[in-house]
């Protein structure tokens, strides 16, 4: 009688789950070995430039606060 009672779920689970779930797995395993596409490639390249605009930025504020507050770095502690 135990094992009606577990053969019902575990049945659902190979007929509905199972398939399901294998089919995203592989299809998610395909789109990571492709690569990048070219939209994201130059989405990466746009937020590779940001990056790089924002450290110039703060390396600009950080020398303007340095010459105009030379003790700020230590204000923060």
């Amino acid at each position: 009688m135990n094992t009606d009672i577990l053969m019902a779920p575990i049945i659902i689970f190979m007929i509905i789950v199972a398939p399901i779930w294998l089919i995203l797995h592989y299809r998610s395993k395909r789109q990571v070995s492709q690569g990048l596409t070219e939209e994201e490639y130059s989405q990466l390249n746009e937020l590779i430039s940001r990056a790089d605009k924002m450290a110039q930025r703060i390396d600009t504020l950080e020398s303007i606060l340095d010459s105009e507050s030379p003790q700020w770095r230590s204000r923060d502690e």
